[in-house]
């Protein structure tokens, strides 16, 4: 497909887009106090006097969230720095207490990284796409201004306040919304792989900042540039993109500027708004944080956070196709969420140990099962049945009577939806429900000859050359066996009787 570009009366345009990713760090307590960071408590319930900012209060490093930052970095081979140190960003507002926000501009605990896209024709990313990733920093987060509890007046909690943040800022490498998606999602998906963020855009625990300008193709400037702030979805980040863009050509266009401004996102319009003038660093007058020592990593630290590691999407994605077998379809399609592989490892596992072979031998049907059958009758039966009572025992005794011959496909899937609403065992359900599949040749042999018999006409089209009529005679077979007969079985005896 071809590269994104904007048609404007004067000529193509490009998008150049960057994105900074607050992601929450996953701790019990707070970057620099104790307090807890359990999402949804009462208002202001979760305020320690460091985050309420009373004075002669002194922060303190939570140890687990450097932690989380430097398994981060790890995780996208980022250059990480044994000497980093804390800066106060400084402004006013009405959600921070301290008049000035604890970030790391200078010296970043992370710095240069990588993170690589994987190609995707249907979305219009045409080759896997490496995008750099500048740095990440640990900061704490503001409160939270909430304008809608009274008619004149807005209210303050400071349950956030302090929360402890990782802001992963991406170099200006991508072109095209579609390109900017698969970037948060990958992401996401390693931050969850880590443990480091649970990912969660709508309770605000994942966010992005989105860097969008435009230029005339062929043109090597970067244009003046807007950050829209806080979107909380892939799905904005791309309508983000592509608003912008657009709004951006027709400023460009017309005669105008594009103005260096900080915009917000209106979900209900698919719209972006002036929110304020950009700042650059320089008018937040940051300075190291006096109350803060550097922090310095030693190599045992460093060497633990590489230790707890897990194996991360792409390499399990690659292990998918070289040892299990995969498709790069259903192993891109598996790793994509925690989720996903946890349940298809489970499942790959118990599937194996009932048929007592190599999970390697019935990778391919356990990838189908888990991505297709099994998520398409769940749906179908949507709140008549119960995820609950799928256990993995259950799912491998279907894939194994299906694999023996017992049943058909159709069958495992009536099978499961009984399983789905009333939790009982597949073998029960398979006999006494009379969904199983026949495979005494006789019977099967007696139903064929007698079809055979009463379309003899249709036997000497065969014979004749009309091959096509293969098809209606296992039809007219599967009909007088009430779709119970094994197909392979039925194809074998119709071939030896028809040569």
């Amino acid at each position: 497909m071809s590269k994104y570009t904007i048609q404007g009366a004067t000529g193509e345009w490009e998008v150049v887009i960057g994105l900074e990713v607050h992601a929450q760090v996953t701790s019990n307590a707070k970057l620099f106090s104790g307090a807890s960071t359990q999402f949804g408590a009462e208002p202001n319930s979760q305020v320690s006097l460091v985050d309420a900012a009373m004075p002669g209060m002194l922060p303190v490093p939570n140890r687990e969230c450097v932690r989380q930052a430097v398994r981060t970095g790890m995780a996208i081979e980022a250059e990480i720095h044994k000497w980093s140190r804390f800066d106060r960003k400084n402004y006013f507002y009405a959600d921070l207490p301290q008049g000035y926000q604890i970030s790391q501009l200078y010296h970043p605990i992370v710095g240069e990284g990588a993170l690589t896209i994987l190609a995707d024709e249907k979305a219009g990313i045409p080759e896997d796409k490496v995008i750099g990733i500048e740095r990440i920093h640990i900061e704490q987060d503001a409160g939270k201004l909430m304008h809608d509890q009274h008619p004149t007046m807005s209210y303050v909690d400071l349950n956030r306040t302090g929360v402890a943040l990782m802001e992963i800022v991406s170099r200006p490498d991508m072109t095209s919304p579609a390109e900017a998606g698969a970037y948060v999602r990958k992401l996401r998906s390693i931050l969850r792989y880590v443990g480091s963020c649970d990912g969660n855009m709508e309770e605000g625990s994942m966010r992005a900042d989105v860097n969008v300008s435009v230029r005339k193709v062929g043109s090597t400037e970067l244009g003046t540039r807007t950050e829209t702030k806080n979107v909380n979805s892939v799905r904005f980040v791309m309508q983000v993109i592509e608003f912008e863009a657009n709004r951006q050509v027709d400023v460009l266009e017309s005669g105008g500027t594009v103005d260096q401004e900080t915009r917000l996102f209106d979900p209900g319009t698919g719209t972006t708004r002036t929110m304020r003038s950009k700042e650059d660093a320089h008018d937040y007058r940051y300075f190291p944080d006096p109350d803060l020592l550097p922090l310095e990593l030693d190599d045992a630290f460093l060497e633990e956070c590489r230790a707890s590691l897990p194996e991360l999407p792409d390499a399990k994605r690659q292990r998918y196709e070289n040892e299990l077998g995969l498709t790069p379809y259903n192993a891109r399609e598996l790793t994509a969420e925690v989720e996903t592989f946890a349940r298809f490892e489970t499942l790959l596992t118990e599937t194996a140990k009932a048929l007592g072979k190599p999970e390697a031998d019935v990778a391919t049907p356990v990838a189908n099962w888990a991505l297709s059958v099994a998520p398409g009758v769940m749906k179908s039966l949507g709140d008549e049945g119960d995820a609950s009572n799928a256990t993995a025992a259950r799912q491998a005794a279907i894939l194994k009577m299906q694999d023996a011959g017992e049943i058909s496909g159709g069958q495992a899937k009536e099978i499961f939806e009984i399983v789905l609403k009333d939790g009982r065992e597949p073998d029960e359900i398979a006999d006494t429900e009379g969904l199983k599949q026949v495979s005494d040749t006789g019977a099967i042999e007696a139903a064929i000859d007698e079809i055979l018999a009463n379309n003899q006409d249709k036997v000497e089209q065969y014979m004749g050359g009309k091959d096509k009529l293969f098809g209606f005679f296992v039809g007219q077979t599967m009909k007088a066996m009430q779709g119970k007969a094994n197909p392979a079985v039925v194809n074998q005896i119709l071939k030896d009787k028809l040569g």
